[in-house]
């Protein structure tokens, strides 16, 4: 068996919560030896189900950092190491002796990530890094539709879950730059930059918008979650109403009755019959009209509970879901991988004992770097690679824009007609800078010449068309590698490459779905509600931008491309480590947003105060102490006691008292981009567009230091670019002029194109 692709990297994960674990996982997945530092301080419960799912596979060293043999310990693990994983905040750092100045000074090669609540530059960037409090303070809690008026407790941690993956990206683009420059340095990321993932499509503002810019998506958007006639709920995506079921139900209704029900419901951009969908959707049981939509090609899930995926026996197949022999619970099933890589990633056995003793590693060699030392600007961290973007909608495309603002050159190929996702104007923007934009018509034989050329220049191609729709098209992996046996291919699926499901249409909402997240983010006892943040895609995506920098880094070992893959369904269960099913079938409880949708506990959830609402998240036991002789050591106490005074006061008091707690902030979509604190901290990003004018948009996810970041193009228009990349390819001015003339490509933004 070929060795893993990290196998000959080392590193040590000084992390709580979920990020930096989480981070740590997929790097030990790969292949790199994780040494884990638990300190007597770390408020993680090693008992808990989630600690188990993190830390499986690792090495685990105890370790009191504020001792002398402590901290002699822990330097002889960084010099032993090729990565620093760790979740200090800056002031943090320093007084460990781990600031990044001094790491840099000691360990030229080593690379070190940092995930903080805020950026180190952010005027927060010393504040705790709490999920709720920095959702709270960008004002993504107010974000989120609720079952009232107001701000809602978003019980998904899905910042904490992003933030791994852009960890593991950032420490992945560093090591690649490593190999080229020859040292190692910084690439965090935090907590505020991983939940604005998702606000690329939301949050933006043009100088000249369109009309449909302007308007954006609306949070009081109908969300087609239905209830059946057993009571359970299903989620449709897109029209349900060419299904026969659906369709004679419409007819039988009539043309009167159907506008009555749909009156009853703002307009929904996805279900023109939205309301007569709900109604006819009561009238049966909602595993029949699940059958019946798939197999009439509409994509739908029910709203399952939490933990139930671990059944799936499409999610089994995939190695989504792994059996692991846990010393405490027995042989239960786990969250797995989340994509596939050859080598591909395993689980190295379940959670281990911690090690008394750290243990004696020798230092790590210097690593030489593979090309000359540059000269003047330093380079982005993937400066050279070429990606070639042939996807749609957002998964596919936001994974490829990651990889232009890590520098490398994509060029985006979208139809004559432009990308599906183009008529939602601001997301479709949100997913897109960076990059060159190309109008081809796949699958044509006069387009032929071209994708060889594009496919020719590429380093890596990039989609998430579903397989057989490649194959027709001529975009498969088969087909592209006679063409570039070098090439890095890389295919997102909605379920996986392998089971019944592998070529079935799906989308982020019905893996919340599926994976029982609209049941938990609905409360107990009410309807289950989608999180409008389109985690799913963002998973997928920034999973499969792993997958291609392990096999980019695997390439420049050995010469060789690969195929590799990630999908919606392996992203999102990978969240669902909360709960395991045990060997009974059972699944372990989880903690449950209460039916008000304000919080987990007395201690962790949002309050209204006289005037506005208030987030709290005092999660150690000094902290819940200090808030109970504070605010009371009951709920009813606890909102008598908030309620009573207005938010600035409550605020000072907690703080006062050493409970950490944000207020939660309302509108925030304009101001945003108006904010000196977020600028300062990179988290803007500004240029100019071709139909939008001045064009701004969340900034940065990483901060690497003294390597740059490509922010500086904006999203393109239809066939922007198309002249000079055929040009640049070497096709001629009458191969051009062929294109043109057979409507296989667009070589101007013509008037009235969408952007």
């Amino acid at each position: 068996m070929d060795a893993a692709i990290l196998a000959n990297i080392r590193v040590i994960e000084f992390a709580g919560g979920i990020a930096g674990p989480a981070a740590g996982l997929q790097l030990s997945e790969a292949g790199a030896e994780v040494i884990r530092i638990e300190t007597p301080g770390m408020a993680d419960y090693p008992g808990s189900v989630l600690f188990s799912v993190l830390n499986r596979g690792k090495r685990r060293v105890a370790l009191d950092p504020d001792t002398a043999d402590g901290r002699v310990a822990l330097v002889g693990l960084i010099a032993g190491a090729d990565v620093l994983l760790h979740d200090l905040t800056p002031a943090q750092a320093a007084e460990c002796g781990l600031d990044d100045a001094r790491l840099a000074a000691t360990y030229p090669s080593l690379v070190v990530s940092a995930i903080g609540g805020w950026p180190r530059r952010h005027r927060l960037a010393d504040a705790p890094a709490r999920e709720t409090l920095v959702l709270a303070r960008l004002g993504l809690l107010d974000e989120q539709p609720g079952h009232r008026p107001g701000p809602v407790f978003v019980r998904m941690p899905f910042a904490g879950w992003l933030a791994a993956w852009l960890c593991a990206i950032g420490v992945m683009a560093r090591l690649v730059a490593r190999r080229r420059d020859g040292r190692g340095g910084i690439a965090h990321t935090s907590l505020a930059q991983a939940a604005l993932a998702p606000m690329s499509m939301h949050w933006s503002r043009a100088q000249t918008p369109t009309p449909v810019f302007a308007k954006g998506l609306s949070k009081s958007t109908p969300i087609p979650l239905h209830r059946c006639a057993d009571g359970e709920w299903v989620h449709v995506h897109y029209s349900p109403d060419k299904a026969p079921w659906m369709a004679q139900a419409l007819a039988a209704m009539g043309p009167d009755a159907v506008a009555a029900e749909n009156a009853k419901y703002p307009p929904s951009h996805v279900a023109p019959n939205f309301g007569a969908n709900k109604a006819i959707m009561a009238t049966r049981p909602a595993r029949d009209w699940v059958e019946h939509f798939w197999q009439n090609d509409v994509a739908a899930q029910v709203a399952a509970p939490f933990g139930a995926i671990y059944a799936s026996e499409q999610a089994r197949a995939n190695g989504y879901v792994v059996e692991v022999d846990d010393r405490v619970r027995g042989r239960v099933r786990q969250p797995g991988p989340a994509y596939l890589s050859d080598p591909p990633p395993r689980v190295r056995g379940a959670l281990a004992a911690p090690e008394r003793a750290p243990p004696h590693l020798p230092p790590r060699p210097e690593p030489k770097a593979v090309a000359p030392k540059a000269s003047g600007a330093p380079l982005a961290p993937l400066a050279g690679m070429k990606v070639l973007d042939l996807g749609a909608y957002l998964a596919g495309p936001f994974a490829t824009m990651l990889l232009a603002d890590l520098g490398a050159e994509v060029i985006k190929v979208e139809p004559p007609a432009g990308d599906a996702m183009r008529r939602l104007e601001r997301i479709f923007a949100g997913t897109q800078r960076g990059k060159l934009g190309v109008a081809l018509k796949l699958g044509e034989p006069g387009a032929r010449a071209a994708l060889e050329a594009l496919v020719g220049w590429a380093d890596v191609v990039h989609h998430n068309i579903r397989l057989p729709a490649a194959r027709k098209l001529g975009i498969d992996y088969a087909a592209l590698q006679v063409l570039n046996p070098g090439l890095v291919y890389c295919h997102i699926s909605s379920y996986g490459p392998k089971g019944e499901q592998k070529d079935w249409p799906g989308f982020d909402q019905l893996m919340q779905a599926a994976c029982g997240w609209e049941a938990e983010c609905g409360g107990q006892g009410n309807p289950p509600m989608w999180l409008r943040f389109g985690v799913g895609d963002y998973l997928a995506a920034l999973s499969s931008v792993f997958a291609v920098l392990l096999a980019h880094y695997r390439r420049q070992e050995t010469g060789q491309g690969q195929a590799v893959c990630a999908s919606l369904l392996g992203a999102t269960l990978l969240t669902v480590a909360e709960s395991v099913m045990l060997p009974d079938g059972a699944t372990t409880p989880v903690a449950q947003l209460d039916q008000a949708q304000t919080g987990l506990s007395s201690c962790h959830r949002i309050y209204r105060c006289r005037d506005a609402w208030l987030a709290v998240a005092a999660l150690g036991a000094r902290e819940t102490e200090s808030f109970a002789r504070l605010a009371g050591s009951t709920r009813l106490a606890c909102e008598a006691w908030f309620a009573g005074q207005p938010r600035a006061a409550a605020l000072a008091a907690l703080r006062a008292a050493g409970v950490a707690a944000e207020p939660v902030l309302e509108a925030q979509g304009e101001a945003f981009h108006d904010d000196q604190d977020h600028a300062a901290a990179g988290l803007h990003a500004r240029y100019r567009h071709a139909v939008y004018g001045d064009l701004e948009q969340v900034g940065a996810y990483w901060d690497f230091g003294d390597l740059p970041l490509r922010l500086d193009r904006a999203p393109p228009a239809l066939g922007e670019h198309s002249r000079e990349v055929w040009e640049r390819l070497g096709l001629g001015p009458e191969q051009i002029a062929a294109l043109e003339a057979q409507g296989l490509t667009v070589l101007t933004n013509a008037p009235g194109t969408h952007s």
